[in-house]
């Protein structure tokens, strides 16, 4: 007896670990581009590049290391060794010490230093773009989860009061009230609602594997639909977004910063079309007579003075600010396109409060009528199509107008702000 309490114990206790490691989160759209932004693994990947470019600008602040040479000759044949001594005597080689360091101008080391350094700004604007575009894939991600979980609940809700009409129809038909016609009529529908209930569920739960891949999230997601989706809405003007989004779009900041980069590195290349010479000294020890010397070198710039680099470099910088131009004039598009369809999608949400209550007020009188035998099956079947086409209907215009409010916050950078 006790050996059974025991296992009874010990497997409701798995049981409710069980329950606890499956256990679901809901998440809100602000909670789940919080995980994207600190989870995800593409991100992290991302990030490092910033890491890098930090390493160059330690690279750029060192020096160029001092160089020792040594030469050494040693007399080979014994004829003309010094009178007395052997083959290992100083006397009978000549050694040959020079240490010298590349002496680099002050300029080329400025210019160098400060390249890296904008480089690190690079990486961070362009780590800031990454972030702006997976925000763009998880929150579309997001809302494509909370509408089929809305059609879900929708459906359901359909599906339970349709199952209630049927069990009633039944014993309707036992009493001979209404036909067998009539009652294979409601349970094709009813059937009709069952596939739709597994594609709708199948749909979901691929949504949710892509979000949660998008958020980097290992542990089981569910979507919450009981807040308000649109916790930030934009109330400027259109001009005031563009005005803004120029100034703080992620991708325009990135190609202003490109063009600071490319201004540093043309100088950085014109300061090495001059000659970097190398200085030391020598110490030199012929035949255990010491001597010391100087050393000096210098590259002649008679062919090469770095022109194609710094024709390069000058590329690069008018490069840089066609493309500048170019991301502006996209940026002021994107805007554009996303507030005219956000504009248009919110009025068409605001028209479908008055659709909705119509056609619930349809489907109550016309089931009324029918429960009481006032009017066929068929009225009633279509007044239930037509309540539940509507509803999906307008949870497509719902998915539309949340989609362009996304896009939106996506084409004027405030995205990033969510």
């Amino acid at each position: 007896m006790k050996r059974a309490i025991v296992l009874a114990v010990a497997t409701l206790a798995l049981s409710c670990m069980g329950i606890v490691a499956t256990a679901q989160t809901n998440y809100t759209l602000s909670a789940a581009l919080d995980t994207a932004r600190t989870s995800s693994p593409v991100l992290k990947a991302r990030y490092m590049n910033i890491n890098a470019a930090q390493a160059d600008v330690i690279t750029a602040r060192l020096r160029p290391n001092p160089n020792l040479n040594n030469q050494t000759m040693q007399l080979v044949s014994s004829d003309h060794f010094a009178p007395g001594t052997r083959w290992s005597s100083n006397q009978n080689r000549q050694v040959w010490y020079q240490l010298t360091k590349p002496v680099q101008w002050p300029n080329q080391r400025k210019y160098k230093i400060e390249t890296a350094d904008k480089d690190v700004t690079l990486a961070n604007n362009t780590y800031e773009e990454d972030v702006r575009n997976l925000s763009l894939n998880v929150g579309s991600s997001w809302i494509n989860c909370w509408v089929l979980k809305k059609r879900l609940a929708l459906l359901n809700e359909s599906r339970t009061n349709l199952d209630t009409l049927v069990k009633i129809n039944e014993l309707r038909y036992k009493d001979q009230v209404i036909s067998q016609t009539d009652l294979t009529r409601t349970k094709v529908l009813l059937s009709q609602y069952d596939l739709q209930l597994s594609v709708f569920t199948q749909d979901y739960q691929n949504e949710l594997h892509t979000l949660q891949l998008l958020t980097g999230n290992t542990t089981p997601m569910e979507i919450d639909t009981s807040n308000e989706i649109l916790t930030f809405v934009p109330s400027l003007t259109l001009d005031s977004l563009i005005a803004q989004t120029m100034d703080n779009r992620s991708d325009v900041i990135l190609a202003k910063n490109t063009i600071d980069e490319r201004a540093s590195n043309a100088k950085y290349q014109r300061s090495l079309a001059v000659p970097q010479p190398e200085l030391g000294v020598i110490y030199n020890p012929q035949n255990a007579v010491p001597y010391i010397g100087f050393y000096g070198a210098i590259d002649l710039p008679f062919f090469n003075r770095n022109q194609g680099e710094i024709k390069k470099a000058q590329i690069q910088q008018q490069q840089a600010q066609q493309e500048l131009s170019a991301t502006q004039r996209q940026a002021q598009t994107e805007v554009v396109t996303a507030y005219n369809t956000y504009q248009l999608q919110q009025k068409n949400i605001e028209k479908y409060s008055g659709i909705l209550h119509q056609s619930q007020q349809i489907l109550d009188n016309v089931k009324y009528a029918y429960l009481r035998g006032g009017t066929s099956i068929i009225d009633f079947l279509d007044a239930q199509r037509n309540w539940y086409d509507t509803r999906l209907l307008y949870y497509d215009s719902l998915q539309a107008y949340y989609q362009s409010y996304i896009q939106l916050l996506f084409a004027t950078g405030l995205i990033n702000q969510l």
